[in-house]
């Protein structure tokens, strides 16, 4: 059963970004109404299908995505910066709940604003396009894997962090870009050169991207360009989220880590 503490610390966490929904779920809500108009809707027409799909179809789950990571990420490395800034973080360091429990509340906390807001995405979407789940438990689980992860490397960034602008370049200038070329906007298939595909294979993001596609509407890239031996390329999504799972899990346990150690916490 969870404790007190936690259930405490996690109620918080989810009612900073809840009372605000103009400074949390808006923002989201209007790019993405401008990323689906223009990309979607003005380029789209004047674009051939991709993979088979419409376009404004096939950028739906990169949108989701980066909609989603980009809001765990803030919410979680603002939360730790803000407590630290204002000091107020001593509070829960103090409190009786076990550094686990404090990461578990942070990271859940940020992860269900990022699920939130890529549900918002995904509404948004449907008002452009049909959008239907192809696996839906596989995209609940990725999804889920994904905003963790995001949130857990946001406690870190809230971590090392020393004022509010090294957690805009964070966010803008690190992840957004890394996104945007996660294949969002494109398929590794449109690649003429094995070297660009393996150049894009070793951005993290192309597997989140692909992992949320497969889920979303059936089709995974890491299929299209065989990054399995040909026995086993259509275990590619899944091996895809397990290494993904398993980079969530490393990254909690940095978080327990410098939360134990104090590393910024105390600054």
């Amino acid at each position: 059963m969870l404790s007190v503490g936690f259930r405490a610390l996690f109620r918080r966490e989810i009612l900073r970004f809840v009372r605000r929904p103009k400074n949390t779920f808006m923002p989201p809500a209007i790019t993405n109404v401008l990323y689906f108009a223009v990309f979607g809707v003005i380029l789209g027409n004047r674009i051939d299908q991709i993979a088979g799909y419409d376009y404004i179809l096939f950028i739906v789950p990169g949108l989701i995505v980066l909609g989603a990571i980009s809001n765990a990420f803030e919410n979680a490395s603002f939360s730790i910066f803000h407590g630290r800034w204002n000091e107020y973080i001593h509070e829960t360091l103090t409190s009786p709940l076990s550094y686990l429990e404090m990461v578990v509340a942070y990271v859940s906390a940020s992860a269900v604003r990022g699920l939130v807001v890529g549900v918002i995405i995904a509404v948004i979407g449907r008002l452009f396009v049909p959008i239907s789940m192809e696996h839906g438990l596989y995209l609940v689980a990725t999804m889920i894997v994904v905003t963790a992860l995001f949130a857990g490397l946001g406690i870190i960034g809230g971590l090392v962090a020393r004022d509010f602008d090294d957690l805009t370049v964070m966010n803008q200038f690190i992840l957004r870009p890394l996104v945007f070329f996660g294949a969002v906007f494109y398929s590794l298939e449109t690649f003429d050169q094995a070297w660009q595909v393996s150049l894009s294979l070793v951005n993290p993001m192309v597997y989140m991207v692909d992992s949320v596609r497969y889920g979303l509407l059936g089709h995974s890239d890491l299929i299209a360009v065989g990054i399995l031996p040909a026995p086993y390329t259509r275990f590619a999504p899944v091996v895809s989220l397990g290494v993904l799972a398993l980079g969530c899990a490393l990254v909690l346990a940095v978080d327990v880590y410098l939360f134990k150690t104090g590393y910024g916490l105390t600054d």
